[in-house]
C-alpha cells in the first residue's frame, strides 16, 4: 500500500515559497502545497514516489499502487525496479532504471512496462537525485504516469499503419520491408529466399454479383486459408486488390516450393460460403526466388510477378516459377498481341482433329477440333500461348465463330455419323447470340445437330451471367450435344451437372496421367467421376490416355470414350478426312505398356561436365528421371556426370546405356515440374559459384578450346572424344562436388 502522506508534508515544508508570475501574486504555503499534490494525484494525472539511497521505495502514490501491485502486496522497501519490464521482456529497460538510479542524476520519462503479469500497464518514470545538507545521497523523488491507453492507442495506430485492415495480414509496406531485410542479411550468409505472388481468379464476379461486403468477407477467409497452409502469421500478406503475398525463409527446394504452391491453389479453389451465399473461385501463383531470380527486393518481387503472369495465362489454377525465358515471353506476348488481330483475315489458323475413340470396340466415334496458329515468323504457336489473349481483347468471339463454322463444315463431308466437338469459351458462351451463331452455322454446313457436341468448361458458371441457364436451353432446343469438360480440375461442383442438361463428362487428363501410380487417389476419383455419370445417363471421354496400363485402367472403369495419343495424335482435316473414309473406322492402340514420365523431345546444347572437363552436348529428350544426350564417343555405362542446363541448374547424372555418340542418363535426383508443363531442377547453384567454378556463362557455349582451370596443378587429358571438338578444362573444384 502506499506510503503515509509524511511526505507531501516533507515535500511541503521543503519547497520554497512558490510566487505567481507577475507582482502582486500570493505564496503557497505547505498546507496548500499538501493540497495541490493531493489533487493532482486524485484526478489521476500522475503519481508521486520515493525512494532511499539504495533504490527501495519509501512512498508511491495509492493509484499507482493499485496499478503496480493488483494483488494489494504493500511496496515500501521493494526496489522500484523491480516493479517494471521491458518492452522485449529481457529485462533492458529494467536495466536502463537500474543504471539511472545508480548514477545520482536527473532523468525524465522512462517508459516502462509495469511488472503485472498478463495485464499489461505502461508508465512513463521521472525521477531527480536528492542530497542533504552536507551533500550526501539520500534517494530519489520523482513523478510516473500511467501511459498505457496512449501506449495502446498508439499501438493500435502503428498495426493499422503496417497491417491490412481487412485481414488483418501484413500490408505491402510492411511485407515489402520485411522481404528487403530477410534479402539483406540473407545475402551475407549465403542463404536463399523465396516469395510467392498468389492473385484470386473470378474475384471480380464475386463482387459484380453478390456485392463487396460479400467480397470483403471472402478475402477475409482467403487470408485465414493461407495462414493455415503457411503456419505463420508473420509471412502472409494482402498487397492490393485480390493479390497476396507469402515469404518463405530459407526455401529454395522447387519440389517443395511447386507442392505448396499446389496446396495453395487446391485450398483457396474450395467453396466458400458467405451468409448463405456459396461462392468458388481459384488461385494462380508466381514463384521466385533469391538470389537466383533476383538480389534485391524489386528483382525479386518484379519477377515474381511476371511468373504470376505467366501463370494466370497458362490457363489459370496453376503456378509458375520465374525463369529467363519470361522476360522474352512478355515481350513475345506483346508481338502476339499484336499479329493476332490480323491472324484471322490472313488466313494463318487451321484445325487439327483428333479421334476419340469407343473404349471397348477401338471405333472412331468422332474427333475433337483443336485450333493451331501458324505464324509467319514464330512458327506454330500453341494454344495455351494465345487463347488467353484472345479472351482479354474479345478476339476470342470471332476467332470463336471461324472454329465454329470451319468445323461444321469439315465434319459435313465426314462420312457416317460420326461427331465433331467444338470447345467453346465462357467468354463466347455468354454472348447473347451465340444461340443464333450455333443455329446459322449448323444451317450453313447442313451438319444435324445431333452430330455436333459444344465442349464448355466450367468457368461458364463462375462467369456469373443471369443468361447462362436460357442459353443452355436455347442449345438443347437446337438438338445439339453439351460435354462438361475438365471436368475435376478445382472447380466442380455437382450443381452445375443439376442445372445443365450435359450429355458427356470428360474426365481430365491430369487424373488419367497418375491413376496407375501405387498409391495415387486418382483412380477412386475417377471411379467416382464414372459412377456419377452413368447414374445420370451421360457418357464419359478420359482425356490424355497413352500407355496401355491406362488404357485397361480406364477401361476397367467402364469409361465410354477415350481421346489421346494411345490411339492418335491431332491431325489436319485431309488426314482425318482419308481415315474416316473406312468402313466402321477402327484404330488399334499403340504406345508403351506402362505410364513412364513423360519425355520432352528437345534439341538444345547443354553442359556435360566429367573429371575436370566441360563438354558440349545436344540434349535430345528429357524426362523427370533422364535424359538422352548426343555428342561424345564410346561413353562407359556407369558414368557419371555433371549436366549444366544453365541458369545454374546442374543435377548429377550416371550412363544406364551408352550407344556410340548418344548416352542414356538417369538423374541422381528426379526433376519436378515448373508450372508450365514443363521441368526444372529442384535447386540451383549461384551463377557467381559456378562463374568460380569457370563454368561458361552459357550452357555449351564453349567456343573454341581453351584452358580455363588446372586440377592439383596438373593439366589431364579429356578422355571421351566429342563430336564438337577439343574441350576446355574447368576447375577441379565443381568436378569434385
Amino acid at each position: 500500500m502506499a506510503a503515509s502522506t509524511g511526505l507531501l508534508s516533507k515535500l511541503a515544508r521543503r519547497a520554497p515559497a512558490a510566487r505567481a508570475s507577475g507582482s502582486g501574486g500570493s505564496e503557497i504555503d505547505g498546507d496548500h502545497a499538501i493540497a495541490f499534490c493531493r489533487t493532482y494525484e486524485g484526478l489521476g494525472q500522475g503519481s508521486f514516489w520515493a525512494a532511499d539511497a539504495e533504490g527501495r521505495l519509501t512512498y508511491l502514490s495509492a493509484h499507482a499502487a493499485a496499478r503496480l501491485l493488483p494483488d494489494g502486496g504493500d511496496c515500501l522497501g521493494r526496489p522500484i525496479a523491480d516493479l517494471f519490464l521491458s518492452a522485449d521482456a529481457e529485462g533492458n529497460a529494467s536495466r536502463s532504471l537500474r543504471l539511472a538510479l545508480s548514477r545520482r542524476s536527473r532523468f525524465d520519462r522512462m517508459v516502462l512496462r509495469g511488472n503485472t503479469g498478463d495485464t499489461a500497464t505502461w508508465w512513463a518514470i521521472s525521477g531527480e537525485a536528492q542530497f542533504d545538507a552536507s551533500g550526501t545521497f539520500t534517494g530519489f523523488r520523482g513523478l510516473c504516469a500511467d501511459i498505457t491507453q496512449d501506449r495502446r492507442v498508439a499501438d493500435e495506430n502503428s498495426q493499422m499503419a503496417m497491417s491490412d485492415p481487412l485481414t488483418g495480414l501484413l500490408n505491402r509496406r510492411r511485407i515489402t520491408a520485411l522481404l528487403e531485410r530477410t534479402i539483406a542479411a540473407y545475402k551475407l550468409q549465403d542463404r536463399p529466399c523465396a516469395t510467392m505472388l498468389i492473385d484470386l481468379d473470378r474475384f471480380k464476379q464475386v463482387n459484380d454479383t453478390l456485392g463487396h461486403s460479400t467480397g470483403d468477407a471472402l478475402l477475409r477467409q482467403v487470408g485465414e486459408r493461407l495462414v493455415r497452409i503457411v503456419g505463420d502469421k508473420e509471412k502472409v500478406g494482402r498487397i492490393g486488390g485480390d493479390e497476396f503475398q507469402v515469404i518463405l525463409p530459407d526455401k529454395e527446394d522447387r519440389g517443395e516450393l511447386g507442392e505448396l504452391a499446389e496446396r495453395i491453389i487446391a485450398m483457396i479453389s474450395q467453396p466458400y460460403t458467405i451468409e448463405g451465399s456459396r461462392c468458388l473461385i481459384g488461385a494462380s501463383v508466381g514463384i521466385a526466388v533469391s538470389p537466383f531470380d533476383g538480389a534485391d527486393v524489386e528483382q525479386l518481387v518484379r519477377n515474381a510477378d511476371l511468373a504470376l503472369y505467366a501463370a494466370k495465362h497458362g490457363g489459370r489454377g496453376g503456378f509458375r516459377f520465374f525463369s529467363r525465358e519470361l522476360l522474352q515471353a512478355a515481350e513475345q506476348r506483346k508481338t502476339l498481341e499484336e499479329d493476332l488481330h490480323d491472324a484471322l483475315e490472313r488466313g494463318q489458323f487451321a484445325l487439327h482433329y483428333q479421334p476419340m475413340v469407343e473404349a471397348r470396340t477401338n471405333t472412331v466415334s468422332g474427333a475433337e477440333a483443336l485450333l493451331r496458329w501458324n505464324h509467319p515468323t514464330i512458327g506454330l504457336v500453341a494454344p495455351a500461348s494465345f487463347i488467353g489473349i484472345a479472351e482479354e481483347s474479345k478476339l476470342i468471339c470471332r476467332i470463336g465463330e471461324w472454329v465454329l463454322r470451319k468445323a461444321c463444315a469439315d465434319a459435313a463431308a465426314w462420312p457416317g455419323p460420326l461427331r465433331i466437338a467444338v470447345n467453346v469459351s465462357p467468354v463466347q458462351f455468354i454472348e447473347p447470340g451465340f444461340p443464333a451463331l450455333v443455329a446459322n452455322a449448323l444451317a450453313a454446313s447442313g451438319l444435324a445437330p445431333e452430330r455436333l457436341e459444344l465442349e464448355i468448361t466450367e468457368g461458364v458458371f463462375l462467369a456469373g451471367s443471369s443468361t447462362t441457364e436460357a442459353t443452355f436451353n436455347a442449345l438443347k432446343s437446337l438438338g445439339v450435344r453439351l460435354a462438361l469438360d475438365d471436368f475435376g480440375t478445382g472447380y466442380s461442383s455437382l450443381a452445375y451437372l443439376k442445372s445443365a442438361p450435359f450429355d458427356k463428362i470428360k474426365i481430365d487428363q491430369s487424373f488419367v496421367r497418375g491413376a496407375t501410380v501405387d498409391g495415387a487417389r486418382n483412380r477412386a476419383i475417377i471411379t467416382a467421376i464414372v459412377a456419377l455419370a452413368r447414374a445420370l445417363d451421360m457418357e464419359t471421354t478420359a482425356e490424355g490416355v497413352e500407355t496401355f496400363d491406362q488404357l485397361d485402367m480406364v477401361r476397367g472403369l467402364e469409361v465410354s470414350h477415350v481421346q489421346g495419343y494411345i490411339y492418335a495424335r491431332p491431325m489436319p482435316e485431309a488426314e482425318f478426312l482419308a481415315n474416316a473414309t473406312q468402313a466402321d473406322w477402327g484404330i488399334e492402340p499403340s504406345g508403351y505398356a506402362r505410364q513412364r514420365y513423360d519425355r520432352v523431345t528437345m534439341y538444345r546444347k547443354i553442359g556435360a561436365i566429367h573429371d575436370n572437363h566441360y563438354y558440349t552436348v545436344v540434349l535430345r529428350n528429357l524426362s523427370a528421371t533422364g535424359a538422352l544426350i548426343e555428342g561424345l564417343l564410346e561413353v562407359p555405362v556407369g558414368t557419371q556426370f555433371v549436366l549444366d542446363f544453365g541458369q545454374g541448374q546442374i543435377e548429377v547424372a550416371t550412363v544406364r546405356r551408352s550407344m556410340k555418340a548418344q548416352q542414356g542418363l538417369q538423374f541422381e535426383r528426379t526433376l519436378v515440374n515448373d508450372g508450365s508443363g514443363g521441368l526444372c531442377t529442384r535447386s540451383r547453384i549461384s551463377l557467381y559459384l559456378l562463374a568460380e567454378a569457370g563454368l561458361p556463362t552459357a550452357p555449351g557455349a564453349t567456343g573454341d578450346a581453351s584452358l580455363i582451370g588446372q586440377k592439383d596443378g596438373r593439366i589431364s587429358l579429356p578422355l571421351f572424344a566429342s563430336i564438337f571438338g577439343q574441350n576446355p578444362i574447368i576447375s577441379g573444384a565443381l568436378a569434385d562436388a
